[in-house]
């Protein structure tokens, strides 16, 4: 299973979360995106993305500056 790779680093809320949104309606369900991201909103945001939308947050990592998250299509 390939996981796609979203470079949203350096926007500002909405745009990682809409971006993200979008990039997960081209994945087939099951699939997984990792998302990473410098907005510190990004960690609620995300959060609040896969509870509203039923898709699952696999792993939610900070690097750094950088967010990491690792979110699964569902089905």
């Amino acid at each position: 299973m390939a996981t796609q790779i979203l470079d949203v680093k350096g926007l500002n809320c909405p745009l990682p979360v809409l971006r993200a949104r979008k990039a997960l309606k081209d994945l087939p369900p099951g699939e997984t995106l990792q998302v990473l991201a410098t907005d510190p909103g990004a960690v609620k945001d995300f959060e609040a993305f896969c509870r509203t939308t039923g898709n699952e947050l696999v792993e939610s990592s900070v690097e750094g500056k950088v967010y990491r998250f690792l979110i699964r299509r569902a089905a």
